[in-house]
């Protein structure tokens, strides 16, 4: 490494902000830990061309836990919702608590080791201690693999694109990287729950007065709007009411009558195939990798339906839009949600494209996209019960699809290559959640399913590889111009 390198490194690592106080959506996925039906969990799974040291992977989690202090953090809520809950840096951190080691038994697939992820998946957080945990598994011997890093992080510490930000300071970009000497470590802190009310009760006269005055100054603001433009604030209250009803309100198409069941039992399957591919395969149809990605999936649920005498048009599928901006912070959580009629019943890739592209461009353009934001604040303090009931009567999804682009090179960690990236993202009361990663030129598919909707394994698993083989397969068209955009918020490469 170059000396500009270790300026770089070193900036990196001390450019990141983590808030004290919980943001209230992170807060919502937080408060999943109770419940084993809306745990949300994010789980990544590395194959590794050798096996690397446990030391050096100890060393390399000690290390991004100094920079990334939600890695070193655990939440301290108080008894009353008097104050927001709080990162507070774990006096009792103990990296071989969340860094261990596992050996998978011969011959060592990746079909077994998909399956010694899925408990670690299912089991919840010890709440009381930082919330994420690794695992090195040996024994791999298929993918170019010998190994595999399993890391599992609560939503609550990142959402996707978030997270890839944050995996910058756990990944080398060359196996014998040098990092320089460890950042210092971060000061512990012993805060209790009593703590922070006590805190928040001294503060409250001159909490409640700020607030006070911020709610003067934005209603002012608002009244003198309305003032002067009287018709202008009636039309943006009422496309906001109609936007806040398609994005809450009923499914865009009833859902699939045979992945209505729900239930505990989880499996994951994945996929690979190669980006340059499918972009052209894309381009070829009009449309964006993300729209060829929801097209490729919808070939695969029409064809699973088929086949099971189930056939239907349409099913709602929704997809998280990144919010984030470069004044963020580092880490949370910046999505909206958007919803559509996944076309499954178009027997035509190319037109199943466009009809994806011109619903995706529709939904991310509603006025009331960051309405969750608004709300979170509110839902975040309801009785948990409360929050259960309303979250199963919204369970009107049956599908949902996340796209994230990883590293443009294949990243190294403690000095083994990472060959493969397997991502998998929570399944919240829906049938099935994909995640598309794009790293080092190659797409990764990583489906976690709920077991009572998807029934037939294998069938599911044919039915995946033979709907992405037939977008694939439009590579070969001549390129269509993409379809007119005319919107401010799009899903692009």
């Amino acid at each position: 490494m170059t000396e500009g390198d270790a300026v770089a490194t070193e900036a990196l690592e001390h450019a990141l902000v983590f808030p004290r106080e919980m943001e209230p959506i992170d807060y919502l996925l937080f408060r999943g830990e109770q419940d084993a039906r809306s745990r949300a969990a994010l789980l990544s799974i590395n194959l590794l061309d050798i096996v690397p040291e446990f030391e050096r992977v100890l060393a390399a989690y000690e290390r991004a836990s100094r920079v990334l202090l939600r890695f070193r953090q655990h939440v301290v809520v108080p008894p009353l919702p008097v104050a927001p809950p709080q990162w507070i840096i774990d006096p009792d951190f103990d990296i071989s608590f969340h860094v261990r080691r596992s050996r998978l038994p011969e011959p060592g697939t990746i079909r077994q080791l998909l399956d010694f992820a899925q408990p670690i998946y299912a089991a919840p957080f010890d709440t009381a201690r930082p919330l994420w945990e690794a695992h090195l598994v040996e024994g791999l011997t298929e993918g170019g693999a010998r190994a595999a890093l399993v890391l599992k992080t609560n939503h609550a510490l990142s959402d996707g694109v978030g997270g890839m930000e944050l995996a910058r300071q756990l990944y080398d970009f060359e196996r014998d990287a040098d990092r320089g000497p460890l950042p210092p470590l971060p000061v512990p802190e012993d805060v209790s729950p009593a703590d922070l009310m006590r805190r928040a009760v001294r503060r409250a006269p001159v909490t409640l007065v700020g607030g006070a005055v911020r709610r003067v100054r934005g209603a002012a603001g608002a009244g003198a709007r309305t003032v002067r433009h009287p018709g202008r604030a009636v039309g943006d209250a009422r496309r906001m009411l109609a936007s806040a009803r398609r994005m809450f309100g009923p499914p865009p198409t009833a859902p699939s009558p045979l992945l209505r069941r729900r239930s505990l039992g989880r499996r994951f399957e994945w996929l690979e195939f190669p980006l340059d591919r499918f972009r052209r395969a894309a381009k070829g149809a009009g449309g964006s990798v993300n729209d060829a990605y929801l097209a490729a999936l919808c070939g695969a649920l029409r064809r699973y339906h088929d086949a099971l005498g189930v056939p239907i048009d349409a099913l709602p599928l929704a997809m998280p839009v990144n919010l984030r901006t470069d004044d963020d912070p580092a880490g949370g959580n910046r999505f909206a949600g958007a919803r559509i009629a996944a076309p499954i019943g178009e027997p035509d890739p190319a037109r199943r494209i466009l009809l994806i592209r011109e619903q995706v461009l529709t939904a991310v353009a509603e006025p009331a996209m960051t309405a969750l934001s608004a709300v979170a604040p509110v839902m975040a303090r309801l009785p948990m019960p409360l929050l259960n009931a309303i979250a199963s009567s919204a369970l009107t999804t049956d599908v949902q699809a996340s796209n994230v682009p990883g590293f443009p090179e294949p990243p190294y960690i403690a000095g083994a290559r990472v060959v493969k990236t397997l991502p998998f993202g929570p399944v919240p009361g829906v049938a099935m959640m994909v995640v598309m990663l794009s790293e080092g030129g190659i797409c990764y598919l990583g489906v976690n399913y709920d077991t009572a909707s998807v029934t037939d394994r294998d069938l599911f698993a044919r039915c995946l590889r033979d709907g992405v083989d037939e977008v694939l397969a439009l590579e070969h068209e001549p390129a269509r111009p993409p379809t007119p955009v005319g919107l401010g918020s799009v899903v692009t490469d």
